[in-house]
């Protein structure tokens, strides 16, 4: 499956208010100056433009575009292109601000960006979809660039709308620039390791955070929610490092095996079955998908939606370990009963930052014009997630906090002492 970066669908709890609730007890660990404070609540540009689009049937539709940049203090900005009918600007200034802390807890140099086009890709030709992402380039055309604003793909878009997007800009500019987008196919100079590079970050992170538990990963049980790009990967390459994967699911259900199910067969059979898990034999569908979560084991990567784990479940999550796939897949008003229950929970700011690595990785090839090797490309992510993980434990130690708010103290911590150290403002 082409990689997009892990992005909520619609929120039950506005998404904005969930970032800022936990961005607001960082801050007060830090002691965050006011001045600050309020620099980094703020959306540092939104723009919303109109696109109105040739439909097959000679009709023109009027589609609404957004993009927002969080921030642009380490560097460009950096985030995904979302296609669905759902989108809104609390969220996308909610997934740009997250974008801004990811980076910032990978240690990379780029600020926080993310953009979407209110729409429904699945009911639209792919030549409504490509005069979509041109109009959409165009009118973007002074916020995008290599070392301005770097799209990616998300939810509904892909590779495919990454190279028309790339196209696009470079015939306004009169030359090839690879580097204005990541995602990318490889043709176009998109990165080995990207499409598993999310998925491969849950394992390094889950793996890391067992370690500190004490789990065995050989002797181990994991459950793991959506199998999409994010979910197959991670379910892939943790059972491949021991764990024993009992429990699957998409958009037809979950499914569950006391044996442990076969990841490779789940994978196979969903690419042969138009891209869902849909009568999958290899394990019993529960009656309830969301019972996934709430199964007796040690690992729950939670890879689908945003606020899955909410106040109506979290008391009945048996999990030791969350290792946050999506984005936002627990509330923050269910942050406080894991953290009575002794779950620890690796962070969507952290856990699933491998893809915006990988995308880093893709966006300095395009500016070497070299490629590099797979192996380079999973060995130099393998570290930095690592490296990423345990900063974020010490800062939960130093500061007694569970890892969701410590990561957000490494993150807020890095950007405000840029602010202060640069002096703009």
């Amino acid at each position: 499956m082409a990689y997009i970066e892990p992005a909520p669908i619609k929120d039950k709890e506005n998404p904005l208010e969930s970032m800022m609730e936990r961005f607001h007890i960082a801050a007060e660990k830090l002691g965050l100056s006011e001045e600050v404070y309020n620099v980094l609540k703020n959306p540092a540009k939104q723009v919303i433009v109109s696109l109105p689009i040739t439909m097959d049937n000679g009709k023109i539709k009027v589609f609404e575009g957004i993009r927002v940049i969080h921030s642009n203090i380490l560097g460009p900005a950096k985030g995904g292109i979302r296609f669905a009918p759902d989108v809104h600007l609390d969220e996308v200034r909610a997934l740009a601000a997250w974008m801004t802390w990811k980076c910032a807890v990978v240690d990379i140099p780029y600020g926080g960006g993310k953009g979407g086009v209110r729409c429904n890709p699945r009911e639209m030709s792919a030549g409504e979809i490509e005069r979509l992402v041109r109009a959409y380039t165009l009118a973007m055309i002074d916020v995008f660039g290599p070392d301005k604003d770097i799209p990616a793909p998300d939810m509904g878009t892909g590779p495919r709308e990454m190279a028309w997007l790339m196209d696009e800009y470079s015939k306004a500019h009169g030359m090839t620039v690879n580097a204005v987008v990541t995602g990318k196919p490889l043709v176009l100079g998109g990165s080995l390791g990207r499409t598993e590079a999310t998925g491969r970050g849950v394992m390094v992170t889950a793996l890391a955070a067992m370690q500190k538990l004490k789990i065995n990963p050989f002797q181990a049980t994991c459950a793991v929610q959506g199998f999409g790009n994010v979910g197959s990967w991670a379910a892939l390459l943790l059972e491949e490092r021991g764990l024993r994967i009992l429990a699957i699911s998409d958009i037809s259900g979950a499914y569950f095996n006391p044996n442990g199910i076969n990841i490779q067969e789940a994978i196979a059979y969903r690419d042969s079955n138009k891209g869902t898990l849909e009568n999958f034999t290899g394990a019993e569908k529960l009656a309830d998908a969301m019972d996934l979560l709430e199964l007796e084991v040690d690992v729950l990567v939670p890879a689908a939606v945003e606020d899955v784990i909410t106040i109506a479940n979290a008391d009945k999550i048996k999990a030791k370990l969350i290792v946050e796939g999506a984005n936002g897949p627990t509330s923050a008003k269910a942050d406080a009963i894991l953290n009575d229950k002794g779950i620890m929970a690796v962070p969507d700011i952290l856990a699933n930052a491998g893809g915006v690595t990988v995308s880093y990785f893709e966006w300095v090839q395009n500016r070497l014009g070299y490629k590099w090797t797979a192996e380079r490309v999973n060995r130099r992510s393998d570290r930095i997630m690592k490296d990423a993980f345990d900063h974020v434990y010490e800062a939960s130690v130093k500061y007694k906090v569970p890892m969701r708010i410590a990561a957000y103290i490494v993150a807020i911590d890095k950007v405000a002492k840029t602010y202060t150290f640069r002096g703009g403002f």
